[in-house]
């Protein structure tokens, strides 16, 4: 019986889209990457073993030419997906749609050699209309994306290989860099420059609050670097106030200011503006949101709340985590808004109670 074997990175995913392909699909898992730079001694290739560059995987004297292996944990796997693919009559890519997705099934299609037409599918959601309308859309695989990624993985060798045993030496072993952690080591480094650098000042300050009804007014009649409503910009490297709008009060006048300040108390409002405002709802979750607000409420670690994500993900219990966009599918916006429909339609449309009516 002729079948289309369609290739997913998690096998949770893959039982998931299996039930809904149903007759004529056949889905197995990648487990992930397939193929990467060599991770060990053992895994380095003869040809370029005895090479200066060899312990890399990378030829820094050829045009950078990276050279793949697979890990020794992936080809039980590997082995799978080849006895998969026999009497299969084409084959879908559905990693995840991002620029390690569009790697992995570049890949894939690198390992098998397939003989049969090979398309890859993108979904952002687990649902039957997204799923059924990639199989519609199937196109080829991003070759941009794939140098995307490929270039990334070759910096990260070349740096994280020279740069990571500095790390374990001087600050903990085990620890990894790459072309982001280096960049984030300089940053912090030079942070820390400023921070010996600073020059400390004792400054006065005062302050006064007129609380109403909906209102609070705050002013500070000092400005001081340490303190929140106050700004770096006024100063400069040295402590010094460079500030054309603010003033540093001496303990003399501050005392003064103070002493004039209550005996003119109560004071008085001599005008209100009142102008309309819109409220709107929190846009949905990016990956850098989610994170934030998962360390922030529920002081969740980035790496337990990326597998809580991925776990809702392949279950179809949400869309695509990784992304930095906030555009949901309208079926999404539907479901969304009849179900608040459904669980608070008598909260959100309980008529008024008349005025002077109990």
């Amino acid at each position: 019986m002729a079948k289309t074997l369609v290739i997913v990175e998690s096998p949770a995913k893959a039982r998931t889209i299996e039930r809904i392909l149903k007759d004529g699909y056949e889905v197995r898992a990648s487990y992930g990457h397939v193929r990467d730079l060599p991770e060990s001694a053992s895994e380095i290739p003869d040809e370029i073993r005895k090479k200066k560059w060899g312990r890399l995987g990378v030829d820094t004297e050829g045009d950078f030419t990276p050279y793949y292996v697979i890990p020794g944990d992936k080809r039980k796997y590997v082995q799978a997906l080849r006895t998969a693919l026999k009497g299969a009559t084409q084959v879908y890519l559905a990693t995840d749609p991002d620029r390690e997705g569009e790697s992995i099934s570049w890949h894939l299609k690198e390992i098998l050699k397939p003989r049969v037409p090979v398309r890859r599918i993108i979904f952002h959601e687990i649902t039957e209309e997204a799923i059924k309308q990639a199989v519609k859309d199937a196109q080829d695989i991003d070759e941009n994306l794939v140098r995307a990624q490929e270039s990334r993985r070759i910096l990260d060798r070349l740096y994280g290989y020279t740069i990571s045993p500095v790390l374990w030496k001087k600050v903990q072993t085990g620890l990894s860099a790459g072309r982001v952690q280096s960049v984030a080591v300089r940053l912090i480094v030079d942070r820390e420059e400023e921070r010996l650098a600073f020059s400390r000042r004792d400054v006065l300050g005062s302050r006064g609050e007129a609380v109403g009804r909906r209102a609070r007014v705050h002013r500070d009649a000092c400005a001081d670097r340490r303190r929140a409503r106050c700004h770096r910009k006024d100063f400069d490297e040295k402590g010094v106030l460079t500030g054309k709008n603010a003033r540093v009060l001496s303990e003399s006048d501050s005392t003064a200011l103070v002493d004039a300040l209550w005996q003119h108390i109560p004071w008085t409002v001599s005008a209100v503006d009142e102008k309309p405002g819109v409220e709107r709802p929190a846009p949905p979750f990016t990956t850098s949101t989610l994170t934030q607000e998962a360390s922030r409420k529920l002081g969740f670690s980035t790496e337990r709340t990326m597998q809580s994500a991925q776990r809702l993900f392949q279950d179809g219990h949400i869309s695509y985590h990784r992304t930095d966009s906030t555009t949901l599918s309208e079926r999404a916006l539907g479901e969304s808004a009849a179900a608040i429909r459904g669980m608070f339609a008598t909260i959100l449309f309980r008529p008024a109670p008349l005025r002077g009516r109990k």
